[in-house]
This record gives C-alpha cells, structure tokens and sequence, in this order.
C-alpha cells in the first residue's frame, strides 16, 4: 500500500525533473526573485528545490516537495567549522568514558543557527520597506490631483528608490567583485548583466538622470514594488487579521496575475523606446538617454528574465507593421532590415 501510494508522488518528481525550465520564461524570472545567499544559489540541491516548487506553483500543485534538509542546505556554511565539530565529538566522547559532563555554550550556538535566517529576514524586510515606500511614491506622482512639484520630485524619488532596491538586491545576491581590477570586474558584470534587478537598475538610471519626465515610465516600477509588496506579505502575514480582511485578496491576485504584470511592463517599456524617439523632435530631446535606452531594449529582448514577454510583444508589433509597411510604404524596408541587423546582431 505504501508502494502504492508513493508511486504517483514518484512519477510527479519525475515529470518535475524532466521538465524544460531552460525555456520557461516564467522559471527566469521566478529564481530571479529568490533571496538565497550566493554560495547557496550555484549548489545543485538547492537549485533543484527551488524548480520543485516552481513545478508544484505553476504545473502541479498535488507534487507534494520536502523541505530542504538542514545538513544539505547548510554543508558550505558548515565546512568551515568541521574541525570544530569534530573537536567537540571527540570531547562528547571522552567525558561519556570519564563521566564528566562537558560545558556548552548554550547562547553561541543559538546565535550560530539563528543568524542565516535572522540575516535573511532583514533583507526581505529591508527590501519590502523599499518597495513600499517606491509604490507609494510612484502612485503620488502619477495622480493628477498632486502639485506638478512634488510629483516631479515623487517621480525622480520613485526612480531612485527603485535603483537602490535593485542595487541591494545585486548585493544580496551575487556580492562583490572578487577583485577590482578590470578583468575581476568584467567576470563579475558578465554574471550580473541578465539578472532582471541590473536590469532595472540600468531602467532607473536612465530616467533619474534625465531632465524628460515620462509618467508612463512608472508602470513597469508599479508592476516591480507591487508584486514584491505582496509576495512579501502573503509570505509572512498570512495569519494577520488586518491581512485577511483587507489585503489577502488584492494580494493573491498579484501573484496569479505576475505574467500579466510583466506583459503590462514589456509593452509599457517598448513602448517608452518610441515615446523617445518622438522627443528628439521636441526641444526637450536627449540622443544620448534614446541610444542608451534602446540598448537597454536590446538588452531585455536577449535576456532570459525578459526575453519571453518582450520578444512576444515585438512580434505582436511585427505582425501588425510588416503589412501595413509593405503596403504603403515599401520604401521603408531597407532602413528597417538595417535596424533589424543591428538589433539581432
């Protein structure tokens, strides 16, 4: 019977493992948002884990995934002190022969096993205060009752609250450069530069440092500090009354809707790529915040996080200008095969 029983469970983690995460766009943007700390995220176990329970969230919630065991998730941070352990083993072992009783040291060693979780608690907890206080600010500056001078200074500090999010977000995740110097940089920049928080770290600073304000810049920092904000708070206020009564429901559907919040943001951001290029005509023109922009728009249709939504945006586009380009403006095909060149290359 118990054969019987853990036959489906066997089959689900089966599927589980076979299962193509390399091309889900969905898995990208999922392992992006895990806060593990870096030396934990490059081992096989866990990341074999976090794609169980990317499978039970998205494909199969009935695969049932076992919690990561305490020796497998903490052997890297428990290396170190291996001599140590078998150090107090060998003096366990010689007060059992002698009949003493050895001495603990009952708060170090609570320290000790509370400090990763404590340590991750504050990132989170840090990261929410951010991501709130950005949504708050950007909802400020996009309503239109609110003075022009606090919501142009809404919209910069919306910009800049995004950028150190991501920025401490690079830090819990990938550390430091390993050594600064130019080739220690550029291994570091190379594992980084697909991560989805450079790249809205890249998207802030382009708008932050730039006298054009785009209030439909803002959607894609929305769509960023409000599904944080409820991931966080169906994560560790669950049981909360005020949760329940008030904020269970908007927060649930953050997170079943998070494809739909990310379409929303690809579409939003193409589209600002246009709304520069229709400002060079403008006195407020900046061809140096348009080119970087639009590599910035190179950058997200090739990278993993991104690719899925933006790539099917741009194709949406495609089918809808080819036709009418061949139609009435055939004349355009060559400047637009010489753009296409560039953007594939």
């Amino acid at each position: 019977m118990a054969e019987n029983s853990e036959d489906p469970q066997r089959l689900k983690k089966i599927a589980a493992a076979a299962y193509d995460y390399d091309n889900d766009a969905r898995w990208a943007d999922y392992w992006s948002n895990i806060l593990i700390p870096p030396h934990m995220a490059s081992r096989p176990e866990v990341i074999e884990h976090f794609k169980r329970k990317f499978y039970q969230r998205f494909e199969d919630p009935d695969l049932v995934v076992e919690p990561m065991s305490t020796s497998s998730s903490s052997s890297q941070s428990a290396r170190p002190s291996a001599t140590s352990a078998s150090a107090n083993a060998n003096e366990q072992a010689r007060s059992r022969n002698s009949g003493s009783v050895p001495r603990t040291t009952g708060p170090s060693a609570t320290t000790t096993g509370a400090n990763p979780s404590s340590g991750r608690w504050d990132q989170q907890t840090i990261q929410f205060s951010v991501n709130a206080w950005v949504f708050v600010i950007a909802v400020l500056a996009v309503l239109p009752l609110v003075p022009q001078n606090l919501s142009n200074r809404a919209y910069r500090l919306s910009f800049m609250g995004t950028a150190c999010s991501s920025l401490y977000s690079l830090y819990s995740l990938y550390g430091r450069p390993r050594a600064w110097n130019m080739q220690g940089l550029q291994v570091y920049f190379q594992s980084i530069v697909g991560a989805k928080d450079f790249i809205y770290f890249i998207y802030c600073l382009t708008f932050v440092t730039s006298h054009l304000c785009l209030k439909f810049a803002l959607i894609p920092i929305l769509c960023r500090a409000l599904e944080q904000v409820a991931k966080f708070l169906r994560r560790n206020f669950a049981r909360s009354t005020i949760y329940r009564k008030y904020l269970e429901d908007p927060c649930v559907w953050v997170e079943s809707n998070t494809t739909t919040l990310n379409i929303l943001s690809s579409q939003a951001e193409i589209a600002i790529g246009f709304l520069l290029i229709i400002s060079l005509l403008s006195w407020q023109r900046n061809i140096i915040q348009t080119f970087m922009y639009w590599q910035l728009l190179k950058l997200m249709y090739q990278a993993p996080v991104t690719a899925g939504y933006h790539q099917s945006t741009w194709s949406r586009i495609g089918r809808t200008v080819n036709p009418i380009i061949q139609r009435y403006a055939p004349f355009l095909n060559t400047p637009v095969t010489a753009v296409q060149r560039w953007w594939f290359r």
